[in-house]
């Protein structure tokens, strides 16, 4: 390709990418832009977890102990929302009418049954009215907000028909060697 080719080329480039520009600022708000743009960063964050999901998916027999209901509970080590165990769910499932967010945070919670560091996943169930009971606030291992994920202060209904928050699952992704 010569240098008139690829200026040709070029400016041809330039013109296709400002049409583009211009048709999606019509129809697209800056702020709508923005939001889209946001959550499929968001989601991108999540892409490293699915090889973390498909081993955990293949892991069973981990020794349980305590209450899905109560805060204490040693999955609970860095959840932030109501319980789905007390809404209807259970510690791993939706109730009923939610949907399970396929955008999480993640925590590091010491088993007290078997003494081993599990990399949990905390899962928000959306779609409906937010419950309302077994509201948990724990922190332990939380980062600041600059690090989303593993932080429990922001609402992680991505990626879901409706972004109503309802309540909070506690998934086991797999064992790590360490707290953190």
């Amino acid at each position: 390709m010569g240098m008139l080719e690829s200026l040709q080329f070029g400016r041809r480039l330039d013109a296709q990418v400002a049409r583009t520009t211009r048709r999606l600022a019509k129809r697209v708000s800056r702020r709508g832009f923005i939001g889209r743009l946001g959550t499929v960063l968001v989601g991108a964050g999540a892409l490293p977890l699915l090889p973390v999901t498909r081993e955990a998916a293949a892991a069973t027999g981990i020794s349980e102990m305590g209450d899905p209901q109560s805060c204490d509970y040693w999955r609970y080590c860095a959840l932030g929302g109501n319980l789905c165990s007390c809404c209807g769910g259970s510690h791993t499932q939706c109730p009923p009418g939610a949907e399970l967010s396929p955008v999480t945070w993640v925590g590091t919670c010491r088993n007290p049954a078997d003494g081993k560091h599990y990399l949990i996943s905390y899962n928000d169930c959306c779609g409906k009215e937010p419950c309302g009971r077994c509201f948990c606030h724990r922190t332990e291992g939380d980062k600041p907000i600059y690090y989303p994920s593993k932080s429990n202060n922001i609402l992680w209904c991505f990626g879901t028909e409706s972004h109503s928050y309802h309540c909070t699952v506690a998934l086991v992704q797999g064992e790590t060697s360490a707290a953190g």
